[in-house]
């Protein structure tokens, strides 16, 4: 909207003054809060390293065994070596005049080609670090690069089933709340269709007729994950669809989907922003769930969930590395993501404007 304002002395009417649209209006409520911006900065950072791993310019070797197995973190130092066996050789009698051993083992002339493969082994070990910055895992692997590529996977795995479910669940909840009647019917008898379900079971049934795989639980988490945010976008869209300015919108000639998607949508984004940072969270939780039981990421990749599953047999041996990795990365952009969803309900809520 403009106001027309006079100036006194002349009587002349002034430049209109344009108001700010409602999203540069919630950008500079978004800077003014402290903690948003810092919790923005830290998404970013999480989404440029995904960005990194996934074109390799990040923890492309994380399948490489580059540690001794199970090498502690640099802070703790190496661990204590166990050494071999080698003292039974004293148990040989020295004077003892030696044996062909081809007429015993008929072995034994390949023992001196073994042996030598072994040193060579036994070489490759030596090069392999004693500690790594995060650790290492069983294999050797270093826990830190694991780590970030499992951000990849697990970012990208709940943002994206998030963002699915959120337009299933807005886009649904939107025609159901805005038009009501038979078309409000039909989408609710949908959605207790798909409530009157477990939602885990209701995950565990998709996975097993799926199978595996990243696009796969993407695809679960999304057909699953819409009923809650149906729910809150239906009733937003009931109770906007007759306020003033629906009404002033449809008085100027706009359309049904203009009224939705252009006025109202932007009147109720912050309960959508706030309900898909929730689904964010839980969908990552749920992969955590069905990596564990082999039902989602693959073999030859690795998640956060992937990781946890991993250091439950660790953690009994004492090795924790692993798990306070995953766990750590996890926390930390969870915790920013929740806030900067906060601070994004507040920007973007009419009601403080």
């Amino acid at each position: 909207m403009s106001a027309v304002s006079t100036t006194p002395a002349a009587g002349l009417p002034a430049a209109p003054v344009q108001s700010p649209g409602v999203w540069r209006a919630a950008w500079r409520r978004l800077r003014n809060d402290r903690v948003g911006m810092v919790s923005l900065v830290i998404v970013l950072a999480f989404l440029l390293l995904v960005l990194a791993a996934a074109t390799g310019l990040a923890a492309a070797n994380w399948q490489k065994e580059v540690g001794v197995p199970n090498a502690p973190p640099t802070f703790m130092g190496p661990r204590a070596q166990v050494q071999g066996t080698d003292a039974l050789a004293t148990l040989v009698d020295k004077d003892a005049k030696p044996v062909d051993l081809s007429d015993i083992d008929p072995l034994a002339p390949k023992y001196a080609e073994w042996e030598e493969r072994a040193a060579k082994i036994k070489i490759t070990e030596v090069l392999r670090a004693d500690t790594l910055a995060f650790g290492g895992d069983r294999l050797g692997r270093d826990v830190l690069s694991k780590a970030i590529k499992g951000a990849e996977i697990s970012i990208f795995v709940g943002m994206f089933a998030a963002v699915l479910a959120t337009l299933i669940g807005t886009t649904v909840g939107a025609f159901a709340g805005y038009f009501g009647g038979k078309i409000g019917d039909f989408f609710e008898w949908v959605y207790n269709v798909f409530t009157s379900i477990p939602d885990i079971l209701l995950i565990f049934a998709f996975a097993a007729v799926l199978g595996r795989g990243i696009d796969t639980v993407i695809l679960i988490l999304g057909l699953t994950g819409w009923t809650g945010m149906y729910r809150q976008v239906r009733a937003e869209y009931m109770k906007h669809r007759g306020r003033e300015y629906v009404r002033a919108a449809e008085a100027i000639g706009a359309g049904h989907l203009t009224r939705m998607f252009v006025h109202i949508l932007p009147n109720v984004s912050h309960v959508i922003l706030v309900r898909m940072s929730l689904l964010v969270v839980a969908f990552i939780k749920i992969e955590v769930i069905l990596s564990f039981l082999g039902l989602g990421v693959p073999v030859d990749q690795v998640s956060w969930g992937t990781m946890l599953s991993e250091a439950q047999a660790e953690l009994v041996l004492g090795y924790w590395w692993q798990l306070a990795a995953a766990t750590l990365f996890m926390a930390i952009f969870v915790t920013a993501f929740s806030l900067l969803t906060d601070a994004l309900r507040d920007a973007l809520d009419p009601k403080l404007r």
